[in-house]
């Protein structure tokens, strides 16, 4: 059995299935962990969706912007917007159907993994943390947007959770603006700074960071307790520089390559 962490989708339905059958994966043996961005960009959404719900016993999914984008389309709390490749699975049969299925993923997922160097905890999320939140922080907060999206009043949080703002998380936030920036840190966060203020319009590359800001992972991070995952951020091109923090998004969207890892030796495959 092997456990491999895969890059953001976003659609890339025919590149997705390439790469599965580079490494001879197999649902009945294997598992995929998903980084989130699963639909979006991409042309064959629909196509990604329905293939990964038919193993979903075999596969770890964190939802991405893009993902919760879609669920807030569908369900009327938001308008399509303009570069959206959304309307082949909006307009499906089954588009309800995998809606719900979507809705009852989470926003991090935890596990220990037995690799070739002994047991090491991993945290996938779609995009970062906040500087100074704890391992267990992470997964409670994560639950706590994850309890609201599965629960009656979605539909509320799928309207209000547009916004860059609260910019930086505290303790006593509350209501829906608690639950954006909650988000906020998990599906869109690149650069904050040290007391974790957010800078969402950027989406450059490191050299684009404003005076005073740094890469989210760059501050002080649960890397000590977990080896984190991370998809969102295609311009790092799958470079972080630090040892137990990995970009999983490689661009292939955008011309460049779909990447997963394996975690049992962290090698990495491509297409």
């Amino acid at each position: 059995m092997s456990t491999y962490a895969v890059g953001d989708i976003q659609g890339c339905y025919k590149a997705l299935r390439r790469l599965l059958k580079k490494v001879k994966f197999s649902p009945s043996r294997d598992k995929l962990w998903c980084v989130g961005d699963l639909v979006n960009r991409g042309p064959r959404s629909l196509d990604t969706l329905r293939f990964l719900q038919d193993f979903d016993h075999a596969t770890e999914i964190v939802l991405g912007n893009h993902d919760l984008h879609f669920i807030a389309i569908h369900e009327g709390r938001a308008p399509a917007r303009s570069k959206d490749t959304l309307s082949g699975l909006l307009h499906a049969p089954d588009c309800d159907q995998l809606c719900k299925w979507l809705r009852t993923k989470r926003l991090a997922h935890f596990d220990c993994i037995d690799t070739i160097h002994g047991l090491e905890n991993f945290l996938m999320v779609h995009a970062g943390v906040a500087p100074r939140w704890s391992l267990q922080k992470s997964l409670d907060l994560a639950a706590e947007v994850e309890l609201v999206l599965q629960g009656r009043g979605y539909k509320d949080f799928l309207r209000a959770m547009y916004g860059d703002r609260p910019i930086r998380w505290h303790d006593k936030l509350q209501g829906q603006d608690r639950l954006r920036t909650i988000t906020n840190y998990l599906t869109r966060v690149r650069f904050c700074d040290e007391i974790g203020s957010l800078r969402l319009s950027i989406k450059e590359g490191l050299c684009a960071a404003p005076s005073g800001f740094k890469p989210w992972y760059e501050y002080e991070i649960i890397t000590h307790k977990a080896t984190i995952l991370f998809g969102h951020w295609a311009a790092l091109e799958g470079k972080t520089g630090r040892h137990r923090v990995h970009a999983l998004d490689t661009g292939y969207v955008w011309g460049r390559e779909l990447t997963l890892m394996r975690l049992e030796d962290h090698r990495r495959y491509s297409v």
